[in-house]
């Protein structure tokens, strides 16, 4: 602040009313000697974000937030001391055993109607928000020339079709070098495969392979798999495969011209297209948190959650994923579950997972960060806690296993690791047609298969980074805005990006994370 900027009052956000911790709001956080409103004394500077506490708290006395137990204080902590994770032993797993099962029977909300965008209708009934050619890739060794081929697609060949917005290579880690037929080796070959499918992508299926590697491209694609059949004959589609290992290609540039002799004629069919209005309930919409901080299950995560309800509201597909960051809370999924087969599938997931980490000799605690804990998280529980409300409050209808496509309508459990890339990767396989991610430390994420509409936490990261975010969730804590107003515009928001009506600043900059398969199968 400057002198000319009013200082504002001492802010602290209380989750729950049996809550023994609040958070300090102010940016720059609170110096000793601040009186709370109603609370204590500070005994300690608290940054932002950080936790205060509100009364004295005993040695091994539960620490409360969100009213969960999210540690116990390994010594006395007294009243306006600042609360952090050396202070606090952290809370074992919730045990899978005896958790409720479809016991939340919320009352059914009135539906929402009359909402639409503009969006690319697929012969297979999805929808597109945007008409992207993606190039699909069997084995990493050829990221280097289909890089080189899709730079000159941009430069030369895109310009002429006016309706296409873009061509991406899927390039990837995957393909060789890999024990291809471990049992867990379907994960990353289903994903590819879901991936290729996006309804961004129109349908128009095109492989580049090397020819030695071990996914060959009818592994990948195998007959069937393509859902489209071809416009004058009725028949499935050939699959398009440009081998580099062919004997026809002599020299790179060779190789560079199959694959943009190939390209354009996907190129001509995708600029055919037109987008139409269709509901609302053809959005397959992914949410999910990086670079998190005690502020996103605060302000960000409870908008999207509204806005999740929302979307539900009007028919949508919503997934909510990140499997370490809802482990502790398990028994609020499994009572949300529509059915008990649902709280069934979510408990094989975590009981998966919780082997998968414990084959690496670790637990769901490795899951935080340092930027986690400087933005005030002291572990995984509480960030579980704020992450868990960006699922809002509708019944979980269903649950999609890793790599697998989503099938149906509404709330979706998608089981997937946290790591941003990761999730948003199983995300586009799963079949999202847009993203939202919330961030209160920031990052760049972005997604080039998808438009990614990123909220910031805190107003002082939209001021900071206000060509990067999208939406300043912040604006909740500084009494601003409502949970309910930033919701409202976020499911507008939605419908703009959708329609093509408004870019992401991701777009804008065209930022995109590489995708990234999870492989849990051995490497050779």
């Amino acid at each position: 602040m400057n002198a000319s900027t009013p200082a504002r009052p001492p802010l602290h956000i209380k989750m729950h009313a049996a809550d023994n911790v609040a958070i300090v709001a102010n940016d720059g956080g609170l110096p000793a000697g601040t009186a709370l409103p109603g609370g204590p004394v500070l005994r300690d500077h608290v940054p932002q974000a950080h936790k205060v506490a509100l009364e004295d708290i005993p040695a091994g006395g539960a620490v409360r937030r969100y009213n969960v137990p999210i540690g116990y204080a390994v010594q006395p902590i007294a009243a306006g001391s600042w609360v952090h994770e050396k202070l606090l032993h952290m809370p074992d797993a919730r045990s899978l055993e005896g958790l409720p099962i479809a016991t939340v029977r919320p009352p059914v909300p009135e539906p929402l109607k009359g909402y639409t965008f503009e969006g690319y209708r697929n012969a297979d009934g999805s929808v597109g928000t945007r008409n992207i050619l993606a190039i699909t890739e069997t084995v990493q060794c050829v990221a280097g020339v289909t890089e080189f081929a899709v730079k000159r697609i941009k430069a030369e060949l895109l310009p002429q079709y006016p309706h296409v917005d873009d061509v991406v290579a899927l390039a990837h880690s995957y393909g060789c070098g890999v024990a291809i037929d471990a049992p867990d080796a379907v994960i990353p070959i289903r994903t590819l495969r879901n991936i290729s499918l996006n309804p961004n992508f129109g349908g128009e299926v095109m492989v580049v392979s090397l020819g030695c590697e071990k996914l060959q491209p009818e592994r990948l694609l195998p007959p069937g798999a393509i859902p489209l059949v071809d416009e004058r004959t009725l028949e499935e589609s050939p699959l398009d495969v440009v081998c580099l290992q062919d004997e026809a290609h002599v020299g790179f540039m060779s190789m560079v011209e199959s694959v943009m002799r190939q390209a354009e004629a996907h190129l001509e069919r995708l600029n055919r297209r037109r987008r139409e209005t269709v509901p609302a309930s053809e959005l397959v919409v992914g949410v999910q948190c990086g670079g998190s901080d005690a502020f996103s299950g605060v302000t960000a995560n409870p908008a999207v959650g509204f806005c999740t309800d929302l979307l539900v509201r009007a028919g949508a597909t919503v997934m909510f994923s990140e499997v370490t960051e809802v482990r502790d809370g398990i028994d609020q999924l499994t009572a949300r579950a529509a059915t008990p087969e649902v709280a069934q599938a979510m408990i094989r997931e975590m009981a998966w997972y919780d082997a998968y980490l414990s084959q690496g000799r670790v637990d769901r605690s490795a899951n935080t960060t340092p930027g986690n804990k400087k933005g005030g998280l002291s572990n995984i529980v509480e960030k579980a806690m704020g992450s868990i409300v960006k699922s809002g409050s509708a019944p979980i209808s269903g649950v999609v296993a890793p790599g697998e496509k989503a099938r149906g309508k509404g709330l979706l459990y998608a089981a997937t690791p946290a790591s941003d890339f990761i999730c948003g990767t199983l995300q586009l396989a799963a079949g999202m047609n847009l993203h939202v991610f919330t961030t209160g430390r920031g990052t760049p994420y972005g997604l080039a298969e998808v438009p990614v509409i990123k909220v910031a936490t805190r107003s002082d990261l939209a001021r900071r980074w206000h060509d990067l975010m999208d939406v300043n969730a912040g604006r909740i804590a500084d009494g601003e805005a409502t949970i309910e107003e930033l919701g409202w515009e976020m499911f507008r928001l939605m419908l703009d990006v959708a329609s093509g009506r408004r870019k992401t600043w991701a777009e804008h900059w065209k930022l995109a994370n590489q995708l990234v398969l999870f492989n849990p199968a051995p490497v050779t």
